[in-house]
């Protein structure tokens, strides 16, 4: 699915769609509540020798808490991915760069979506941009309005 075969791009570059379930194991293991699959749409070409160039745009839904308040919120995720992928050793070291071994087969682009979609989730995600969050004494959501507690004057 998100494997491809160099062999392939002998015949030119090798187009790339999957519907991949949130619940995949490719997901495993990520501190990511995807509520929706990933979809990705691209393409991947030879490069120069050695090397092959994944473009692809990728999108999916997740959820987290707000940082302020606790409640649950849902943001879409929109990448526009151009990913390198070479065996030159000399490129081993650019973090830009998915590194091959020497004669790859194939190229796994699970790995590089599971990678990029870890990267682009902000873990301070807001419900809003003015969230009032909780009081820190009684922990009343502030966004419904000021609290009753003995310290509501000091934030109200």
């Amino acid at each position: 699915m998100l494997r491809v075969d160099l062999r392939e791009l002998r015949h030119g570059p090798v187009e790339v769609q999957a519907d991949v379930a949130a619940s995949d194991a490719m997901f495993e293991g990520l501190d990511l509540d995807l509520v929706a699959p990933v979809e990705v749409d691209g393409m991947v070409q030879a490069a120069d020798s050695g090397e092959y160039l994944f473009r692809a745009q990728v999108g999916t839904r997740a959820r987290s808490s707000c940082r302020r308040c606790l409640t649950d919120v849902e943001h879409d995720i929109e990448l526009d991915l151009n990913v390198l992928f070479s065996s030159d050793p000399d490129a081993a070291d650019d973090p830009s760069i998915y590194p091959l071994p020497v004669n790859p087969t194939h190229l796994d682009l699970g790995s590089v979506v599971r990678e990029e979609l870890a990267l682009a989730v902000s873990p301070f995600a807001l419900c809003r941009e003015d969230c009032a969050g909780l009081c820190p004494e009684c922990g009343a959501d502030l966004n419904a309005g000021p609290c009753k507690c003995t310290v509501a004057a000091e934030h109200n």
